[in-house]
């Protein structure tokens, strides 16, 4: 097909659970991430993109659809995705585009083919109980049949386990399947217009994998902020988190010590290092096949990591390390790259995608596009405000369903009672980042915090509760309520809520 005139591809790859500062162009200069690295160089870097919501299924529904998590209901992990509110390859609908989602997808159905796409390549077995009624429990993932076929038995009853699939010699990894199934589907329709959509389920927890000493422990440097743990002027929520990993761990390791904490830094960086070998070997694939120039290719995450930051691994807290994540997008013919540095949301990808792709924005998108800074006509994003939410039971931690369960600590339980440990895990915080720099976590039980970003990048002063800040406060009460009002968040019904300036 005459290159002037192929409608442009779309390859979108996603990671699960990786924190903006883990590539070179956010800062990090020591973990290895060649081809990430080499790919910002052709892209549009967008330096402060936050996710909707920092909790797997309710950002992937904020990516794949444009909507809020409060407006399609995918509030709470394993949510499946309401059959009416459409993905991107249905807001296209009959575009003579092939379609195809490979890996995790935590919005329903994980192995059947649905939502548009109708290529389908799972990788994941252990989400059956959340299959729509009449799927049949017993079919299993590709990635499934791919172990079995290479000898391997299930360990967990008809499934593999991740903890043990972590554990296995790299070429039977997660990454290395996608990669070897998206260059057969590259292969295969090289010549057709394409939207695939990948998901690499690392740098996710269980944090093992055949890389942990590919980064030497006296190379890995703790955060700044790691001797800064929750204090007494933030969430009894993150409190409650850091004892949890002082008494638990996670994933089979003790975080009690620096040096431990160094052992899961760097088992998570060689996670990542991993997604960053086989990424590469997907965009040599395209470039190999001719079709890179004509592929638009964005790659981010759907929430990030704590890694240590305020002694916290995980996610679920409005703190910049699990909020915060990487988005590079490459537009089609785009050669050099281009740094965006105001803040900008995720909720605005799927706009932006659509209009690289010459269609306009849909209806349902609650975002706006932001094509202009992929094809170099802005270099500023502007004042807009970037706002995120928080709702549901999930802990991030190593139990989730009872927000007040086994997993919390023994020292948290004495101090306080089941109700009020439930109170502050669901608290519906509201979110709002300024172009100027400010951040506004809003609390329904009064645990407000307020930083300026600027100068506390690492959030360890927070301001709120000082009087010099109650006009600031009050204006950007006033933007999140606006913001609540015309998106219909139904957190404005919450009590706590009814009059946000009452602290």
């Amino acid at each position: 097909m005459d290159a002037a005139k192929r409608k442009p591809n779309l390859l979108f790859i996603y990671t699960d659970e990786q924190a903006y500062n883990t590539l070179a162009v956010y800062g990090n200069h020591r973990i290895q991430m060649p081809n990430l690295n080499a790919f910002a160089k052709s892209s549009t870097v967008f330096d402060r993109a936050y996710v909707t919501q920092p909790v797997c299924t309710p950002s992937r529904s904020s990516l794949l659809t444009g909507q809020w998590p409060h407006t399609n209901g995918c509030t709470e992990n394993n949510t499946p995705l309401p059959a009416g509110t459409l993905c991107i390859p249905e807001m296209i609908g009959e575009g003579g585009y092939v379609t195809g989602h490979f890996g995790k997808w935590h919005l329903g159905d994980e192995i059947f083919s649905q939502h548009g796409f109708t290529h389908w390549c799972a990788i994941d077995d252990g989400y059956r109980n959340y299959y729509s009624a009449g799927q049949p429990r017993d079919n299993r993932s590709e990635y499934y049949h791919f172990l079995r076929n290479h000898g391997f038995e299930p360990d967990n009853g008809n499934a593999f386990s991740r903890g043990v699939t972590a554990r296995y010699p790299e070429e039977y990894s997660k990454p290395a399947f996608l990669a070897e199934r998206t260059k057969r589907f590259l292969t295969e329709y090289r010549d057709d217009p394409f939207l695939l959509f990948i998901n690499f389920f690392e740098p996710h927890m269980p944090y093992f994998g055949p890389r942990d000493h590919q980064h030497k422990l006296d190379d890995i440097p703790l955060p700044e902020n790691f001797r800064y743990p929750p204090s007494d002027d933030q969430p009894i929520k993150a409190a409650v988190y850091r004892e949890a990993y002082i008494e638990n761990g996670h994933s089979g390791l003790q975080l009690r010590t620096e040096s431990d904490w160094r052992r899961l830094i760097a088992n998570y960086w060689g996670l990542c290092s991993l997604v960053d070998t086989y990424v590469g070997k997907i965009l040599d694939t395209l470039v190999e096949l001719g079709i890179f120039d004509d592929t638009i290719v964005v790659y981010t995450s759907d929430h990030g990591d704590m890694m240590g930051s305020h002694q916290l691994t995980a996610k679920c807290v409005m703190y910049e390390e699990a909020a915060r994540v990487p988005l590079m997008i490459k537009g089609q013919h785009q050669e050099k790259g281009t740094y965006i540095d105001g803040p900008v949301s995720q909720i605005d990808l799927a706009p932006t995608l659509l209009e690289l792709l010459g269609h306009d924005a849909h209806e349902q998108c609650q975002g706006k596009s932001r094509a202009e800074l992929v094809n170099n006509h802005r270099r500023s994003t502007g004042n807009q405000d970037v706002f995120l939410e928080w709702q549901g039971p999930n802990s991030g931690t190593v139990w989730e369903g009872d927000p007040a369960g086994p997993w919390v600590p023994a020292k948290m339980r004495a101090d306080l009672s089941s109700a009020r440990l439930a109170r502050h895990i669901l608290d519906p915080v509201r979110t709002i980042i300024t172009a100027d720099g400010w951040k506004f976590n809003m609390s329904s039980l009064g645990e407000h915090e307020l930083y300026n970003l600027n100068d506390d990048p690492g959030e360890t002063e927070n301001r709120a509760h000082r009087g010099d800040y109650a006009n600031l406060m009050s204006d950007l009460t006033d933007r999140i309520v606006e913001w609540q009002r015309s998106t219909k968040d139904p957190a404005l019904a919450n009590p706590g809520f009814a009059d946000p300036k009452g602290w």
